[in-house]
């Protein structure tokens, strides 16, 4: 019963991410205003959650200002992730963030100073041709695609320095402070973004009260518990094989709520699924050499 709940809640978590995209379509303001209220509301709802203060106090301050770096990279990793889904669409800014995996091949083994491994250079091998046809067929999109792959490489660097922290300390706290600590930097940021994006007032109108809101407690915050929830009963292989299907469940969803498939090209979508299906072979395989490292240790 235990695990049969840890899949439900792993899935519908998984499920809530993937309407991320979703709302930053359909929210009318612009990629910076749409995060600035997603870390404010999410960091504000996360104050009601036990785990959050004894947590903080565990972290010494020196670690505190290491999550408060990492968390400017999460705001840009959103705001360059919002921006590709204004210039181009969810299937484009999906699509692209699906080499999140292969980035995060390359990072890590740099910043911890091992070796490459051939799985790193098969999933690269494999994430190229996909990533030639979403530009050779998204050519329109090319700002948005630009925008999906720097929100792709910050995704794949703030995963790789959380690394040693998510070891140490609860993830409740962490995030609080990488969240909170992003706010802060796009708060001090925002006068200048003015400047050149004069539209943006931060004044919600209509129903994007209504998206942020959904937005930040139900696909942010509620469903960040429900994942943390999920994981004391499921193997981290599973959950990460599990979140490969985040674009998936995006991308369907696009096709039937904003009729994208009349928008993106057959070959862009054969870009996307070698991307995604690079990802699901890689973390078999990386499943597989656990496994005999472990017979062989």
């Amino acid at each position: 019963m235990a695990n049969n709940r840890a899949y439900l809640q792993l899935h519908t978590a998984i499920f809530l991410f993937g309407f991320t995209a979703i709302f930053g379509r359909l929210i009318l303001m612009t990629e910076l205003e749409i995060v600035w209220y997603r870390l404010l509301l999410t960091v504000l709802s996360m104050l009601a959650l036990p785990p959050l203060y004894r947590g903080l106090q565990q972290i010494p301050s020196k670690d505190r200002w290491r999550l408060a770096g990492i968390g400017v990279l999460v705001s840009l990793h959103w705001v360059a992730f919002y921006g590709a889904i204004k210039y181009a669409n969810v299937t484009v800014a999906l699509s692209v963030l699906s080499s999140t995996a292969f980035f995060t091949s390359v990072i890590e083994p740099l910043v911890f100073k091992a070796r490459f491994r051939w799985t790193e250079m098969l999933l690269g091998a494999m994430v190229i041709p996909g990533m030639y046809l979403i530009f050779n067929f998204g050519e329109v999109y090319l700002t948005g695609i630009l925008l999906a792959l720097a929100a792709a490489l910050l995704a794949a660097t703030f995963s790789v320095l959380n690394r040693k922290m998510i070891a140490k300390y609860h993830a409740i706290p962490i995030t609080f402070l990488e969240l909170g600590s992003g706010w802060v930097f796009l708060s001090l940021m925002a006068p200048l973004y003015m400047q050149y994006f004069p539209e943006a007032d931060f004044v919600p109108a209509g129903m994007d009260w209504l998206y942020l809101l959904l937005l930040a407690l139900l696909c942010t915050t509620f469903a960040y518990v429900l994942s943390i929830n999920a994981l004391r009963h499921v193997t981290a292989f599973t959950f990460n094989l599990s979140i490969n299907l985040e674009p998936i469940y995006g991308i369907v969803m696009a096709i039937f709520l904003f009729q994208e498939h009349e928008e993106v090209s057959i070959g862009l979508y054969a870009g996307a699924a070698i991307i995604i299906t690079a990802v699901f072979v890689h973390t078999l395989i990386e499943r597989r050499a656990r496994k005999q490292n472990a017979k062989a240790g």
